[in-house]
């Protein structure tokens, strides 16, 4: 099942064969289910069992069902998160570039704010005076509360995964006394997350997936979710001793090596350039960067 934010309201993605092409195309969940679900995508989560029972079990390849859409009109597959967890350091690589051991543990933990999450095609206001980074990402929504799960029960607490880009301000990140992780990954637009939701039955391995991250067509990170330190499931496992995960909470679960800290001279993002951020089988998301118009701070 692929599920996505389609302006607002609930929608299964499905494809339809037209000449030489296959287009992504969208079946409203509330007008499909005769309103037992939907519209509003943040209401699935509370109910993800019986609806994802009902979208594996539903029809929804008919033409006259589905519709065509650009994707500038989807939004984050799950909208309100109660939480948003990200995770450091769980790339060996990555790791290393950031000036660190590989963590023997759980990798650090740190919040990205709600008020930051977007969908997957954005323009993207870049702070003044500081240095935006990228940080290419698969992102696990929790798809039931969860508390005290064990690993091999993970899966059944997880809805899916979509791409995520923990974007990065650099000083406002490492500022001191203490870092503010929380605070500079979380400026407006710093989460943009979709392009929408695919449960793990639709993907070859849910736990061995490239990611991709291209700025202005140069390829700057490119790797696999089989060298995660903390693989998904042990990282729900882990976090659930700890936090009580709630349904449509988001788990950003770590970056592989190639972010502009770690380079040789240090590189950022400038304004007008594209970010282009891919996960192996479930699709990509569009950040066009820009500067705060002459006069307003950024918001």
């Amino acid at each position: 099942m692929k599920l996505a934010n389609l302006d607002g309201r609930a929608v299964l993605i499905t494809t339809d064969d037209t000449g030489n092409t296959t287009e992504p195309r969208a079946v409203d969940v509330h007008k499909a289910s005769d309103g037992r679900f939907g519209p509003d995508p943040a209401s699935l989560f509370a109910d993800w069992p019986a609806f994802s029972d009902w979208a594996l079990s539903a029809r929804t390849d008919t033409p006259e069902d589905a519709v065509g859409f650009d994707t500038t009109e989807l939004g984050a597959p799950s909208p309100e998160p109660r939480q948003i967890f990200a995770i450091g350091l769980n790339y060996t690589a990555h790791a290393a570039e950031s000036g660190f051991e590989p963590p023997t543990g759980l990798p650090p933990v740190f919040p990205k704010f709600v008020s930051s999450l977007t969908g997957p095609v954005t323009e993207v206001t870049l702070p003044e005076g500081g240095n935006t980074d990228w940080e290419v990402e698969v992102v696990a929504v929790i798809g039931r509360t969860t508390s005290n799960v064990t690993e091999e029960d993970a899966w059944d607490h997880i809805a899916g995964l979509t791409v995520g880009q923990d974007i990065s301000e650099r000083i406002t990140q490492l500022s001191g006394p203490a870092p503010q992780f929380g605070l500079g990954k979380s400026f407006p637009g710093f989460s943009p997350t979709g392009p929408w939701l695919v449960t793990a039955d639709e993907l070859p391995d849910p736990e061995d997936l490239e990611l991709r991250c291209d700025l202005d067509g140069e390829n700057v990170q490119l790797g696999r979710t089989n060298n995660l330190i903390v693989p998904i499931p042990r990282l729900v496992a882990e976090l659930s001793k700890i936090v009580t995960l709630y349904p449509g909470d988001l788990i950003f679960t770590g970056t592989p090596e190639g972010v502009g800290l770690g380079r040789d001279p240090q590189r950022f993002v400038e304004a007008g350039q594209t970010l282009v951020s891919a996960v192996e089988g479930i699709g990509e998301l569009r950040q066009r960067f820009v500067v705060a118009p002459e006069g307003r701070e950024p918001r």
